[in-house]
């Protein structure tokens, strides 16, 4: 059976993926601070990925896990002038977005590139884009499309897949502390199930072909003020 690792798995898009690869028959470790998945073949790990220290104590348990798949779907945002932003806010968001997701890499790329299995980072739009009030927030999500990009390149005779997904506004909790949500629109906004398929489509494809970059995007732009 093969083995995924993904972190953000108790909300969301980590757990709809987390559901979806546990019906396609994968074992799967879930990384999150909290979890509300119990079933077969799932194991959690409970981490505050925002924490350095925390993530160094991940790293250690996973020494020996023989993944064949490295899904980094933690992350938060806050959207705020720049001037406003708490330097907490600033460093937890630089490290859940992206120091960790390359430090859980940089663990587990040796065994990935043994089971010519795949990396797969949820990155976001903001990644490919400056929208104002999210320096920080699109500043690690370039930085993590940047970093996927690289390591594509970097092991490109090895049978890794590396793929950096960039949705657009999906409906999730992520926005449930924030001052804005996604429209109540079907055409306004993607669902979880969206970035699911982008899965499910990556990884059936044959291990000779690889979608780099998948942007997902809403038909039409909305959005909703609270």
């Amino acid at each position: 059976m093969d083995k995924a690792i993904i972190t953000g798995s108790s909300s969301g898009i980590g757990k709809a993926i987390t559901v979806k690869l546990l019906e396609l028959g994968w074992e799967v470790l879930g990384v999150s601070r909290t979890n509300k998945l119990e079933t077969e073949n799932f194991t959690h790990i409970s981490v505050d990925l925002s924490s350095n220290a925390d993530t160094l104590k991940l790293l250690d348990k996973l020494k020996n896990y023989d993944a064949k798949l490295l899904l980094n779907c933690a992350g938060f945002g806050e959207f705020a002038p720049h001037e406003e932003l708490s330097i907490t806010t600033i460093t937890s968001m630089v490290q859940l977005n992206l120091t960790t997701p390359m430090m859980l890499s940089n663990m587990m790329l040796r065994t990935l590139k043994k089971n010519e299995g795949y990396l797969i980072n949820i990155n976001s739009i903001e990644a490919l884009r400056a929208s104002k009030f999210s320096g920080v927030y699109s500043a690690t999500k370039a930085g993590l499309k940047a970093f996927g990009d690289s390591l594509f390149e970097e092991t490109r005779k090895s049978k890794l897949s590396i793929t950096n997904i960039n949705p657009d506004m999906t409906q999730s909790n992520f926005y449930d502390n924030l001052r804005f949500d996604v429209s109540e629109k079907e055409d306004e906004k993607l669902l979880a199930s969206d970035i699911v398929e982008a899965i499910e489509h990556i990884l059936k494809m044959r291990k000779g072909a690889v979608v780099s970059e998948y942007t997902i995007r809403s038909l039409s732009f909305g959005i909703k003020k609270r």
